[in-house]
């Protein structure tokens, strides 16, 4: 029994060929050398040239070469999302099967912590003021006269006589008396603030994703359909998708937006100058800068 994967690959190399071919003597009967073309769809010689001999070893995922494909062929006058609509990208994988341990689901984000520990903040809060009042002695059976007064020969007033027997129960009972209860003053949560500018992340379709956070390239790989991710930087964010059709992207907790157009190479920046700007949907202004270009060799 042939390996179904095996054949899917036998056919996407049998019909890169023959497209590339037709590519090449099209090109050639318009008069276009690789190098007019590269300079029309912005895609390196080196990948025209592998496209037209059908070499899918020096090309990468299929769903970038069916995007070279249609560029190429808007570019010597075809109709190229038709043309490039015959290559085959689907992929045959089985899904592993992953425990609840490996969602996306739960992994515990920043937020998650904080709540959690806002919550033990204020369980230590409520069980120290339980224990305080709990240790408040309580006076029972306590009374204002807890002395006989023996008879005298002088004779006392009755003002000064209350008098000396409220100083005398004081006195006697003043170790007893509760002493006030302290104030507890609400503690105050020390939360580490989020950083300025967070970038949400969805793929729905298989895409090469690169980003870059205050200078540093933090991720670059290949993401698969259904992966969510989160990434925070204190000054900007750089993302380049080489699927851009298959990214969305969200910023500061704001509305998810699709980056580009599928199989189309994107790069957005992000910055604390950009919240104005994304919440009236001007994606495209000075501080949110994208470029249609495509990755060059290293990227690929």
């Amino acid at each position: 029994m042939n390996d179904p994967i095996l054949q899917l690959d036998r056919e996407q190399a049998r019909k890169l060929s023959e497209l590339g071919d037709h590519l090449r003597q099209l090109r050639q009967h318009n008069q276009l050398s690789l190098e007019q073309v590269a300079e029309r769809t912005m895609i390196p010689v080196r990948i025209l040239a592998a496209i037209e001999a059908g070499n899918v070893a020096q090309l990468p995922e299929p769903v970038y070469i069916q995007g070279f494909i249609r560029r190429f062929a808007d570019a010597i006058g075809l109709n190229g999302a038709e043309f490039a609509s015959a290559f085959p990208t689907e992929t045959l994988q089985e899904t592993p099967t992953t425990s609840w341990r490996g969602t996306v689901q739960a992994q515990l984000r920043p937020l998650h912590l904080y709540l959690l520990y806002m919550v033990l903040v204020i369980g230590a809060v409520s069980g120290l003021s339980y224990l305080l009042s709990r240790s408040t002695p309580q006076m029972v059976g306590l009374t204002d006269n807890a002395q006989t007064v023996q008879p005298s020969s002088h004779t006392l007033s009755p003002t000064v006589s209350r008098a000396s027997n409220t100083s005398t129960n004081q006195a006697q009972l003043g170790p007893f008396l509760p002493a006030a209860s302290p104030t507890i003053q609400p503690s105050t949560n020390p939360l580490v603030a989020q950083k300025p500018v967070r970038i949400g992340l969805t793929v729905t379709a298989q895409s090469w994703i690169r980003v870059e956070v205050d200078g540093k390239t933090e991720f670059e790989g290949v993401l698969p359909e259904g992966t969510q991710r989160t990434w925070m930087a204190n000054k900007q964010l750089t993302l380049r998708a080489g699927n851009a059709g298959g990214v969305m992207i969200s910023f500061n907790d704001g509305t998810a937006r699709r980056l580009g157009e599928p199989g189309a190479v994107e790069e957005v920046t992000f910055d604390t100058r950009t919240q104005a700007n994304w919440t009236l949907g001007t994606v495209d202004s000075a501080n949110l800068t994208a470029s249609n270009s495509n990755p060059d060799s290293d990227d690929l």
